[in-house]
């Protein structure tokens, strides 16, 4: 297939957020660590390679509660208190790797891919969500505005839809040639006129995201779940209590848990602690990754990681920092080296069109996994889909959003016998 135009804009990588809200780490009686403020096991450094993404390093010293000396790994060692924000737990996930699998979603992303079908992992704390098909409307309720101590809910007057981007070559002359993703959004959002409250209509809150804080105060008043959280704070003994219940799925079915995101690693020392807890249960370990993490995070987390689900997007750097905000060198990188130190992979490849759907592209990447070698058990074709967008319309400050065409049956059968030709046992999801 021939190269055509592509759309793609992002924001600049270095605006991603540190991961949750700080807790005081100096009380005496302090139980519970967040993984950011741990003053023992691990620490992150507040400046990494990739931005938003620490690099996990070992403190050269622990207090003398702690069992600095155990192996890395023993259940001494694990710090289970360590505090994570979680954003969803599925159980009885079969897409995650093999057998029946419970998936851990983790908040925080460094890419910021407009075609995500979760855009509520890519930022890295708490988020309001607000779903205007389950609000009731201020005739029957309005619980919701008096309680909010920033006045960011008031009554709506206009509904004002979510920026999309769309296919067109103006924004790939835009974002891509010029290199200046800020046209896409200007692109984006030409156009978009408020529209009237439908006649007959319930008269909705709207919420104003500058002012918002994600305090939550307004999820506790409303009673039909319209405004609601995106996170929750969860130890790593808690998840780990959560998973474990699963286990006769995992024995019967060869499957295990699969910790996923947003980007895990971005929560490094939460992730690397939960790991190694799983590891204690005798569990099979996945993470699902995008690999743009310091390559120090993955060597200390390789012992504890039975199989890397691991996504290849563009092959082109400058697209994919377009695209995403970030190049794809470090993500080539680290594949390799995961391929070198003996670990195995899965290869994701999310088909998005008139992006990475080429020939070219393809091609491209079809050689480089082969360059992987036995650390490759397969390679998975994800067809993009747009089911992700109605997220996007929850966390309206967050786009814009891409809504493309969906890939053909022939085209995506036509990317599969692509990367066969490179002796890759592939298949579509």
């Amino acid at each position: 297939m021939p190269s055509e135009p592509s759309v793609f804009g992002g924001p600049d990588a270095g605006t991603t957020e540190g991961s949750g809200k700080g807790c005081a780490a100096s009380e005496p009686d302090l139980k519970v660590l967040r993984a950011s403020e741990a003053p023992w096991a691990f620490e992150t450094p507040g400046v990494s390679e990739v931005p938003g993404v620490p690099e996990v390093v070992e403190t050269p010293k622990a207090p003398e509660a702690s069992t600095a000396h155990a192996p890395l790994g023993s259940p001494e060692r694990v710090a289970l208190d360590l505090v994570g924000v979680v954003y969803d737990i599925q159980g009885f996930s079969v897409q995650d790797g093999p057998g029946i699998r419970t998936t851990v979603f983790l908040k925080g992303c460094p890419l910021h891919c407009p075609w995500c079908h979760s855009p509520e992992s890519q930022r890295f704390d708490i988020q309001l969500s607000w779903q205007s098909r389950k609000c009731i409307g201020l005739d029957l309720c309005g619980l919701c505005l008096p309680v909010c101590p920033r006045g960011a809910l008031s009554p709506a007057q206009t509904a004002a839809p979510v920026p999309i981007v769309t296919v067109t070559e103006a924004a790939h002359e835009a974002a891509v040639v010029a290199d200046a993703p800020e046209a896409v959004d200007e692109a984006a959002l030409a156009g978009t006129v408020p529209e009237a409250v439908p006649a007959g209509e319930p008269r909705l809150i709207q919420v104003d995201w500058e002012k918002c804080d994600d305090c939550g105060l307004c999820t506790e008043a409303c009673p039909s779940g319209a405004l609601s959280l995106w996170g929750q704070e969860y130890t790593v003994g808690e998840v780990v209590a959560r998973v474990v219940r699963d286990r006769p799925f995992f024995d019967k079915s060869g499957g295990g848990v699969t910790v996923s995101g947003g980007e895990p690693f971005s929560q490094a020392a939460f992730t690397l602690a939960l790991l190694q807890a799983l590891k204690t249960e005798d569990v099979h370990v996945a993470v699902d990754t995008t690999g743009c993490i310091p390559w120090g995070t993955i060597e200390k987390a390789l012992p504890y990681i039975d199989l890397f689900l691991y996504d290849l997007k563009s092959m082109d750097s400058a697209s994919h920092k377009a695209a995403m905000g970030v190049g794809n060198e470090l993500i080539l990188e680290n594949a390799l080296r995961i391929a070198a130190a003996g670990g195995k992979m899965q290869v994701r490849v999310p088909v998005i069109p008139r992006y990475n759907d080429s020939d070219e592209n393809i091609h491209e990447l079809g050689r480089f996994v082969r360059e992987l070698g036995q650390a490759v058990t397969g390679v998975q074709v994800l067809p993009y889909h747009s089911m992700g967008v109605p997220k996007w319309e929850r966390i309206r400050r967050e786009g814009p959003v891409l809504e493309a065409a969906l890939p053909s049956e022939e085209r995506i059968e036509a990317v599969k016998s692509i990367l066969e030709e490179y002796g890759l046992l592939v298949q579509v999801h």
